[in-house]
């Protein structure tokens, strides 16, 4: 792969990033397309339509986007109301925004089998190298089932409904895919609805890609149709660098005719080019500054400074799964506790955690299993006057941004991780000059390894020695870290992202 892979120096020189996505605006039509849509909206008590702000680094990330340029989202209907609001020739445009909405509508069992059997937990346990091979998965029936009658099915739905917009586009349209829900889309739309209208295909993987070794797991017939959709865009993006190389040796082990080239990041396959980079994701900085200052951030502040405010805080904020390595993460604060008993009493493990696919029995089983841990290290380390861990659970962004503004110590111990927004969210809103421990199996850590304290995901012990050199650091070391974060963070956020894709459609003439 070339050394331009990665290397932002291009797009900082670039004077003016928001003129180049006026350009794209000017001569193009934004079409964005992913599972979930960046809002869903419902019905409250007084039977009203609201509507909810998605969770998540991908519709974090890509709100942002919406803010500098004309978007075209295509999305799964999740509620009623999702369907009922798409009612009609022209989906509404979304108040206050730059958005206009398509969902598409897949019939429920269609559905289950495509989001609940194979993209969660089949492909997405795999990405994150977390299947136990001597026990599961076991693709039987069912999961072929899904595959063919969910996945595909899902798929081929939005490729059709995505070339209807390409199709109705006032001027050339740009498609970014989104993750890997969407692996076969690509190939629907290029070989099978082709459009008549001239289109730039783009797909972004938010989540590791492992090595060719763990594909090989994968059967022949769906990891050959996820590579042969991957190849019919024709700008990859990835997180790392790393993640990149392992999907070129990938398409070199596993996919029939395709002519791979490492130096200029490249793949040949069925006549057609697949150019693959790295675009790390980042955060709307400006959007994360506003939110911070908000009257309900203030209040949320105010109530977690009031109970816990006399104490260091050390603070994750992570879904609920296996793959963000909660538990092991409350061991090390027990390991910490028994290496150096001084910070008893002193110190706060504050987690706030967000339901994620509990209807999934492996994350409801992990919900159970660090609920546990966390009693457990509460009654063994705590006392009528401390309590150690204190979890709360729910979904508020609000809440989280406050949390960030007060930690001594952001604990992001991943076993592996697409990116890591929290690891980003973090620096910038935080006034303690706050230390992050990070793991190296974060693609964070590409970016912000100068700034932070890197950790290895399994190592309990090197983790609790991790947080006590971050709570015992001189505030000179602390505030310079802080500094060196939020530079780096501030100088590459969100605009910098679409603006390095953009940059390399132009250089690539896509």
């Amino acid at each position: 792969m070339e050394p331009t892979q990665g290397d932002w120096g291009a797009v900082e020189q670039n004077k003016d990033c928001k003129s180049l996505i006026a350009d794209l605006v000017a001569e193009r039509t934004l079409i964005i397309a992913s599972n979930r849509g960046p809002i869903t909206f419902y019905r409250d008590e007084k039977g009203e339509i609201q509507n909810q702000r998605g969770a998540g680094g991908l519709v974090t990330a890509l709100t942002g986007v919406t803010q500098h340029a004309d978007v075209r989202w295509v999305a799964c209907a999740q509620t009623e109301e999702d369907t009922a609001w798409n009612e009609g020739q022209t989906p509404p445009e979304e108040r206050g925004g730059n958005m206009w909405m398509k969902f598409i509508t897949p019939n429920p069992s269609s559905y289950d089998g495509y989001y609940n059997v194979i993209s969660n937990p089949l492909l997405w346990f795999l990405q994150h190298s977390m299947w136990d091979i001597f026990r599961e998965p076991t693709i039987d029936r069912n999961v072929w089932s899904s595959w063919e009658n969910g996945y595909i099915k899902v798929n081929d739905q939005f490729a059709e409904a995505i070339t209807k917009q390409i199709e109705a586009a006032p001027n050339r349209a740009t498609v970014m895919l989104q993750d890997y829900h969407l692996y076969l889309a690509p190939n629907f739309i290029r070989y099978k609805y082709r459009p008549k209208a001239k289109y730039t295909l783009t797909h972004f993987v938010h989540i590791p890609w492992p090595g060719a070794e763990d594909w090989a797991l994968l059967p022949a017939k769906m990891r050959i149709a996820i590579l042969e959709g991957l190849c019919a865009v024709d700008l990859l993006g990835f997180q790392t660098r790393e993640d990149g190389l392992n999907f070129i040796r990938t398409c070199e082990s596993h996919l029939p005719r395709a002519h791979v080239n490492f130096k200029h990041g490249r793949i040949w396959y069925r006549n057609h080019a697949t150019y693959i980079r790295d675009f790390p994701i980042s955060i709307d900085v400006g959007g994360l500054k506003e939110r911070a200052e908000s009257d309900e951030v203030r209040e949320y502040k105010r109530q977690l400074v009031e109970e816990h405010g006399d104490q260091a805080i050390i603070l994750r904020i992570d879904r609920i799964e296996p793959s963000k390595n909660i538990v092991r993460g409350f061991q090390s604060f027990d390991e910490m506790l028994d290496l150096h008993p001084e910070h008893k009493g002193r110190v706060k493990f504050l987690a706030l955690l967000v339901p994620s696919r509990l209807d999934v029995a492996e994350y409801g089983d992990y919900l159970d299993e660090l609920m546990g841990i966390a009693g457990r290290i509460n009654a063994k380390q705590g006392n009528s006057e401390w309590e150690p861990i204190r979890i709360l659970v729910g979904e508020n962004y609000s809440r989280a941004v406050a949390g960030l503004q007060i930690y001594n110590v952001l604990l992001v111990n991943s076993i592996a991780d697409g990116m890591n927004l929290v690891a980003k969210e973090g620096p910038i809103v935080n006034q303690r000059d706050g230390v992050l421990v990070l793991s190296d199996r974060t693609g964070a850590r590409q970016q912000l390894e100068s700034g932070a304290l890197i950790v290895s995901p399994l190592d309990v012990y090197g983790t609790a020695e991790a947080m006590h050199q971050a709570l015992t650091m001189p505030a000179e070391e602390r505030q310079e870290r802080a500094g060196r974060l939020k530079n780096l963070i501030s100088q590459q956020d969100i605009v910098n992202w679409l603006c390095q894709q953009l940059d390399s459609m132009s250089k690539l003439n896509l």
